[in-house]
């Protein structure tokens, strides 16, 4: 239910704030909220503006994404708060950036940031491959065996 409930507001938040964005925000436009600078540009391209005009492309490929993790999410080899929270940051930002890319042709990024100028679904795909990275971390530890130290202690 995490996985769900997660993906679902990223999702939302997401597609709000590029609505507002795209509404009232003109294109090149540069203005500071709560002390973040804000400038709305549409991104046809992946992060970072690589490859401009193969945004349906990504669009495709992030609909696979979401499928490869609905199935590796059903084989229930991966378990746990912190897998649930990572995947679903990663498919809600994967399908916000989606939508942008399947029905616009474009992504609409407008937080600036040192490397480039991102939005909330980029942000949310960053904070899925933190959590990610740290269940790998976690499982790897947990499966660790002890060395020979340790395991003259636990005697």
């Amino acid at each position: 239910m995490l996985f769900y409930v997660i993906a679902i507001i990223v999702i939302v938040i997401d597609q709000v704030s590029k609505l507002l964005i795209r509404a009232h925000i003109e294109i090149n436009e540069t203005f500071t909220l709560w002390g973040i600078q804000l400038t709305h540009i549409e991104n046809s391209g992946m992060a970072g503006g690589l490859l401009p005009g193969y945004a349906r492309l990504f669009g495709v490929l992030a609909v696979v994404f979401v499928l490869g993790v609905l199935y590796i999410r059903r084989t229930g080899e991966m378990q746990g708060v912190l897998i649930d929270s990572s995947f679903g940051f990663l498919v809600g930002g994967g399908i916000g950036n989606g939508i942008d890319r399947l029905l616009f042709g474009h992504v609409t990024d407008f937080i600036v940031r040192t490397g480039g100028i991102l939005n909330l679904a980029d942000h949310s795909i960053e904070i899925g491959g933190v959590l990610l990275i740290l269940y790998v971390i976690v499982s790897w530890l947990k499966k660790k065996p002890l060395d020979s130290h340790d395991k003259h202690i636990e005697k």
